[in-house]
């Protein structure tokens, strides 16, 4: 689990094939990493990787294929720029929102605007997840965890203020970039909630038993 604040921006140098798989190795930067181990979890651009091994310089781990069809790793190439965060503990404090670093779907940034010191960015959504984002909620952008300032259909607008783009890679955001969307972990849980037991039936019959629970078929 992770909180959604960047601790550092790394930069991908490898990216190895690994059968249908690859593995990843990224210079980690200013990350302190004296207290991660095999195993552990970093958040890289907002995806929950495993660290398979430690280069004194950073760490490797390996992405999956479904990592690969669910995220935009699958355009990273040696160079790139990624937000860190390592997994928070009990004692962390708690400054953004709960993210699981389990990305649902890949974004667009369509708009780049400034507005005083801040920048202005509309952002494109997944049809199929534009109900989970709502005005003054919480969303994570390749990681970072942001709130939400106006929505039109499934395009939201983020604010982000000199600090944050100082801190993560969201200063070089520009027109067209693919970004890593995770929605809110609670939103989602509390969909499959409503389902109650008819969360084992057929997707169909599911499908119809919460439209009509939410008044969309009148």
């Amino acid at each position: 689990m992770f909180t959604g604040i960047i601790e550092a921006v790394g930069t991908i140098t490898a990216l190895t094939p690994k059968g249908a798989d690859i593995s990843v190795t990224v210079d980690s930067g200013k990350l302190d990493l004296s207290d991660v181990k095999l195993g552990d979890s970093i958040a890289t651009n907002g995806v929950c990787l495993t660290v398979v091994e430690l280069t004194g310089k950073g760490y490797i781990a390996d992405l999956s294929l479904e990592t690969l069809k669910r995220t935009a790793f699958v355009d990273y190439k040696a160079g790139q720029k990624v937000n860190l965060e390592k997994a928070m503990l009990p004692t962390t404090r708690f400054g953004g929102h709960m993210v699981s670093g389990h990305v649902d779907d890949v974004a667009e940034i369509i708009e780049r605007t400034h507005t005083g010191r801040a920048i202005e960015f509309w952002v494109k959504a997944p049809a199929h997840l534009a109900k989970y984002i709502s005005e003054k909620g919480s969303v994570s952008v390749d990681g970072i965890s942001l709130t939400v300032n106006a929505i039109r259909g499934d395009e939201f607008m983020l604010t982000i203020v000199p600090h944050t783009a100082a801190e993560t890679t969201m200063e070089s955001f520009q027109v067209g970039r693919k970004v890593n969307l995770e929605v809110d972990v609670i939103a989602r849980y509390l969909e499959r909630l409503m389902l109650g037991e008819k969360a084992a039936g057929k997707k169909s019959e599911v499908t119809m038993d919460l439209l009509a629970k939410t008044g969309f078929l009148g």
